[in-house]
């Protein structure tokens, strides 16, 4: 794919219909596709089970780059085999360190170089907030100019990238994001909007859809119930929020599907569960509960 196909695909968008007379319809605006990171690194299980789930895609993670890095073709087979793609790839973060800037262009660059091998669709990328000092503007420019340059490399690959705003990160709060996004070039940068890392960073995930809703390349669909009255970087996880099924925390997705009706967004979405919040239910039985989620506001998973 060359570079001016490339801008055109990721700037493509199509009409949706949502709830109608109060009621769901079946929908297919969206593709659904579900995040290997629940199985904790048992990707091979992951990848089995979101398949038997009844998903068409699957994202993963760099860890499979041990064992699939020089073998791209192999991990398309096994894929292919589950009737799978590899709708998005978690490339890591991406460092502002100018020390290390050649080699986080190289890494990242193989990585969506892999993902095209694979046949995947998007590389998903984070950051790093500075822990022994305050955040600065430099820091969003510096962000945004690597970012920018990663874009351009992989626009010739027909890799589009998407920015995981998160929490912890440059991209936290809702003016964080809005910085980072401000500093990139939005031919070659989307967002990937993540609902509850949004939500629990003080944003509202309903307007990001409706603010964004030009520049979204695909999103994670997620939800969260916050254990501290506060949002924020409010230290260890598990004392601050901690991230659930579908329908079983507090983000609006309803809401958030209404609104991505609205926009006309139609493409990909990736749900996502870090891990399973109860000890008593396996990755396979938590994904199962979001799909039947999904399934009962009227979508076709």
């Amino acid at each position: 794919m060359k570079r001016r196909e490339f801008l055109q695909t990721i700037g493509a968008v199509g009409a949706v219909a949502l709830w109608r007379d109060g009621a769901p319809a079946v929908l297919s605006n969206i593709e659904f596709g579900y995040a290997a990171i629940t199985w904790q690194g048992k990707d091979l299980q992951a990848i089995e089970e979101v398949a038997a789930v009844g998903f068409k895609a699957i994202q993963l993670r760099s860890n499979v780059m041990t064992e699939f890095g020089d073998k791209p073709a192999a991990l398309k087979e096994l894929l292919d085999k589950h009737r799978l793609t590899m709708v998005a790839f978690s490339s890591g973060n991406m460092r502002i360190d100018p020390a290390v800037e050649k080699e986080e262009m190289e890494k990242h660059t193989r990585h969506a170089r892999f993902v095209r091998d694979v046949g995947g669709v998007y590389l998903q990328l984070t950051d790093e907030r500075p822990k022994d000092r305050p955040v600065t503007p430099a820091d969003y420019k510096r962000l945004g100019h690597l970012l920018t340059e990663l874009g351009k490399r992989t626009a010739d690959l027909g890799i589009p990238i998407g920015y995981h705003n998160h929490m912890n990160n440059l991209g936290e709060r809702p003016e964080e994001v809005r910085a980072v996004m401000a500093a990139v070039d939005p031919r070659f940068v989307k967002l990937q909007l993540d609902t509850a890392h949004y939500q629990q960073g003080g944003g509202d995930p309903v307007a990001a859809v409706k603010e964004y809703k030009d520049r979204l390349l695909f999103l994670h669909i997620k939800d969260l119930q916050a254990l501290t009255p506060a949002p924020g970087a409010t230290g260890e996880q598990a004392q601050s929020y901690r991230f659930v099924e579908l329908g079983r925390g507090s983000v609006n997705l309803k809401g958030v599907f209404d609104a991505l009706d609205q926009i006309g967004f139609k493409g990909w979405a990736v749900i996502e569960l870090d891990r399973v919040p109860d000890d008593a239910r396996t990755p396979k039985e938590s994904a199962i509960i979001c799909k039947k989620y999904v399934e009962s506001l009227g979508f076709a998973v």
